[in-house]
């Protein structure tokens, strides 16, 4: 018996009492974009917002699904690659980064690692492995570096080269959070050969609809985003071997027969260390 409610609570009570349902929250948005069904009215509501300051919102989501797809058969096929930790996974969908490894490379290991609870909730009945493989999820944060590596090391074997997933989540560190400093912390502790894969809203003078619909996001949402220009987003990449073509919009980065690489606001690019 205990006097603490809270000691004896179910694990996902309490993730329910974490979960914000009078803010829209960008993972909801996001998988409502992408034509998924966890989110809420709130969410729906916002999204349909953004989309109307900025009409082409909605292909930023698949454009950045279908790089996370390309990059991570590029690094199970082409560089070998058999361990990724992919930081701001975002509500489960088709083709996560588990199934696309795992379906080249069965034995691919996959640890995901985010901080909101409905993610959290959903990824841990969803995130399933091949046999040969394994996956896990961490309830952490993408600015406590060294606890997330701690915990993810219990997965993957951190001697070994591994994929550092970081697909729109770096743009909710603010400047002030040192973002470039914690993409090297993760960089530096991983062996040569592993890989940065990377992807972000740009602002551009030439896409001023874009900062409008992230002024409304920023005052609505949560939580708040920080936009770069394509020159900082390159910055990650900072002292890895950036793969053709470089940091370009995400539809553009080694598009596959039967894409439609239109030009969108989400930039990516793939960096290797040597």
């Amino acid at each position: 018996m205990t006097d603490n409610p809270a000691a004896t609570e179910d694990p996902a009570a309490a993730l329910r009492r974490r979960i914000d349902t009078l803010r829209p929250h960008t993972a909801r948005i996001w998988n409502y974009w992408l034509g998924g069904g966890d989110y809420y009215e709130v969410d729906r509501v916002a999204g349909d917002r953004i989309r109307e300051l900025h009409p082409s919102i909605g292909e930023y989501a698949r454009a950045d699904r279908l790089f996370l797809g390309r990059a991570v058969r590029h690094l199970v096929a082409d560089a070998g690659i058999r361990q990724f930790l992919d930081i701001g996974t975002g509500l489960p969908t088709a083709d996560n980064t588990h199934e696309v490894a795992q379906r080249l490379a069965p034995e691919s290991r996959v640890v995901y690692v985010d901080n909101d609870p409905l993610v959290l909730a959903h990824a841990r009945a969803l995130l399933t492995s091949a046999p040969e493989g394994r996956t896990d999820h961490l309830d952490a944060d993408l600015r406590d570096v060294e606890a997330v590596l701690e915990r993810a090391a219990a997965t993957l074997d951190l001697s070994r080269p591994v994929a550092l997933m970081l697909l729109g989540v770096v743009i909710f560190v603010g400047d002030d959070e040192d973002p470039y400093g914690i993409v090297r912390r993760f960089m530096d502790a991983l062996p040569a050969g592993s890989h940065l894969v990377l992807s972000h809203t740009i602002t551009t003078p030439a896409l001023p609809e874009v900062d409008d619909a992230v002024r409304f996001w920023n005052e609505h949402g949560t939580p708040a985003l920080t936009q770069r220009t394509p020159e900082e987003v390159a910055r990650f990449f900072e002292g890895l071997q950036l793969l053709d073509p470089g940091v370009v919009s995400c539809s553009r980065w080694r598009p596959e027969e039967g894409d439609e690489p239109v030009e969108v606001a989400m930039y990516g690019g793939v960096g290797r260390k040597g």
